[in-house]
C-alpha cells in the first residue's frame, strides 16, 4: 500500500502458515539467558498496575515457564484451536480479530504490555478469536495446565484474572456502542483516546505523544468502515486541530476535547491488575 493521507499504510509481512511456528521457535531468547526474573520486570514500577505480596510473586515467577519473542506478522493464536499458554504481553503490540469466510476482518481489540492472551483458549474449548502480532513482542509464557493451582492457591490472583476477563468484555460492549451508536467522527475519537490512555498506563507515551504501530487498514477494520471512510474521517480528525499524527505518531493537542469528541468521560485511576 501507499500513504494513505498522513498515515503509513505499509501492510505486515505475510508468513505462510508453515513458517509461523519456526518464527515463534527461532526467536526464542538463549536457554541460559532467555527468563527475565519477575522481581526485574520493567512493567513493575508502572504507578498503574498493582503491587504483588511476596507470596504472589514467588507464585508467578514459579508459573512463568517460558519468553518468546514473535516477529511482527506472526499468527500466533488462532480460532479455532486450542491454547496450550497464556501469555502476558512484555513488550509489542498485537491485535485480536475475527475474519469471515470471505476473508472479511473485524479487529476486535488491541493487546499492549500488561495485556494478557489465551485466556479464552485456556478456559474453553478453543479460541473464538486469533491474535497477530503489530510488532516484535516479546511474551511470558504460563502453562495452562497450572491454571487450576492458581485458582486453588491465590484467590487474589484469580480475581486478578477475573478483573483482565471482564475488562476485555468491557472493551467489546463499547466497541458495539461504537459500531453502533457513534458518528464515525466519534468511532476514530473514542479509539484513539482509548488506545492513547492505555498506552499511558504502561508508559508507553512522552509528551502527549504515542507511535501507534497500527495502519488505515487496521482502524478501518477496527471501526467497520472502508479504507476510503477512515481516510476521510482521520482528515477530518486532524481539521479540529486536537490531534496530529506525523509518521504514525500521535499526539493529544486538546484531550479534553477529544474526549467531549469521543463522548468518554475521564474515570478514576486505581492500579489495575496484571499477571
Amino acid at each position: 500500500m501507499e500513504h494513505c493521507g498522513r498515515l503509513f499504510c505499509t501492510p505486515l509481512t505475510d508468513r505462510p502458515s508453515n513458517q509461523i511456528g519456526a518464527a515463534m521457535d527461532s526467536s526464542r531468547l538463549p536457554a541460559n539467558a532467555r527468563l527475565l526474573p519477575c522481581e526485574l520486570c520493567p512493567l513493575r514500577p508502572r504507578p498503574a498496575l498493582r503491587e504483588f505480596s511476596p507470596e504472589e510473586l514467588a507464585f508467578v515467577k514459579s508459573f512463568k515457564v517460558d519468553e518468546l519473542r514473535v516477529a511482527a506478522g506472526t499468527n500466533f493464536l488462532r480460532e479455532r484451536t486450542q491454547s496450550e499458554h497464556l501469555y502476558t504481553v512484555l513488550s509489542g503490540w498485537a491485535f485480536r480479530y475475527k475474519l469471515l469466510d470471505d476473508g472479511r476482518r473485524q479487529i476486535l481489540n488491541y493487546a499492549i504490555p500488561a495485556d494478557m492472551l489465551g485466556l479464552q483458549g485456556a478456559i474453553m474449548k478453543e479460541m473464538e478469536h486469533s491474535v497477530d502480532a503489530l510488532t516484535p513482542m516479546a511474551l511470558c509464557v504460563f502453562p495452562r495446565t497450572r491454571l487450576w493451582d492458581l485458582y486453588s492457591r491465590f484467590p487474589s490472583l484469580a480475581f486478578d484474572i477475573t478483573w483482565l476477563a471482564a475488562r476485555e468484555e468491557q472493551h467489546i460492549d463499547e466497541n458495539l456502542l461504537s459500531l453502533g451508536r457513534r458518528s464515525a467522527l466519534e468511532r476514530l475519537a473514542y479509539l484513539l483516546l482509548h488506545l492513547f490512555a492505555r498506552a499511558e498506563e504502561v508508559g508507553l507515551t512522552q509528551n502527549r505523544s504515542v507511535q501507534f504501530p497500527f495502519t488505515q487498514q487496521h482502524l478501518a477494520d477496527s471501526l467497520g468502515m472502508s479504507l476510503v471512510h477512515t481516510n476521510r474521517t482521520v482528515q477530518r480528525l486532524l481539521a479540529t486541530k486536537i490531534v496530529r499524527w506525523n509518521n504514525r505518531v500521535f499526539e493529544v493537542v486538546d484531550r479534553d476535547e477529544l474526549a467531549v469528541l469521543a463522548g468518554d468521560e475521564a474515570q478514576p485511576r486505581v492500579p489495575r491488575p496484571f499477571i
